[in-house]
């Protein structure tokens, strides 16, 4: 019985503090390990990163940390239909805001014709929206006329560029927006929509599910 008592009263041994040690860094490690599994789970399946072709004439392509939603602005086409951008859900939507007094706004509507042309067949939609005044219709006419196959569409109030989140910089504007009516990129100033890394992001966006 003494001996059993003895045995009790023994100090239990300590554990050294390289121990200690060794077993915190292994548990930060299974931890950052579950961490990047848990992150990779719950990331969209199927959404490209943009940001590589954020150059050449795409340099200042703004990139969102996370998709953003689109406003639900009325604006009207040239025969003075109301329409949404969720109107133009299922496809991936370029929405250019743009004046006729805005020279850089000019000087890349050719190129935004020509995207549009070379996706005709896919679901892609240019949408030039012109914040011009009404007494300036005809000058927004005889623009999209020349660059067919451009629509006119129209915001002379500037609610979309107020609504967007965050606001509109300056024009010309362009907001890409995927199949799902969510923006994934923006770009502040002109650029060549033409270019191969323009077409790049679309065809990234097109091949989204």
């Amino acid at each position: 019985m003494s001996e059993i008592q003895s045995d009790k009263n023994q100090a239990a041994p300590k554990r050294s503090p390289l121990k200690w040690a060794i077993g915190a860094v292994l548990l930060i490690g299974v931890a950052a390990v579950l961490y990047v599994i848990a992150s990779a789970s719950f990331k969209p399946a199927g959404v490209v990163d943009l940001k590589e072709f954020k150059k050449a004439s795409l340099e200042k392509l703004e990139v969102p940390a996370e998709p953003r939603g689109q406003p639900a602005t009325v604006f009207t086409d040239g025969a003075g239909k109301e329409l949404t951008l969720a109107d133009f859900k299922g496809q991936v939507v370029v929405m250019n805001l743009w004046a006729t007094w805005c020279a850089p706004c000019k000087k890349e509507m050719p190129t935004l014709a020509k995207l549009q042309a070379s996706y005709a067949t896919q679901p892609l939609k240019v949408l030039p929206i012109s914040v011009d005044r009404d007494s300036d219709l005809n000058l927004v006419r005889a623009e999209m006329t020349a660059n067919a196959p451009l629509q006119v569409y129209r915001d002379p109030g500037y609610k979309l560029s107020f609504e967007l989140d965050p606001r509109a910089q300056g024009y010309p504007t362009t907001v890409i927006y995927d199949k799902q009516g969510r923006e994934r990129a923006r770009l502040s100033g002109d650029a060549d929509w033409s270019s191969p890394e323009a077409h790049g992001l679309v065809e990234a966006l097109l091949a989204e599910h």
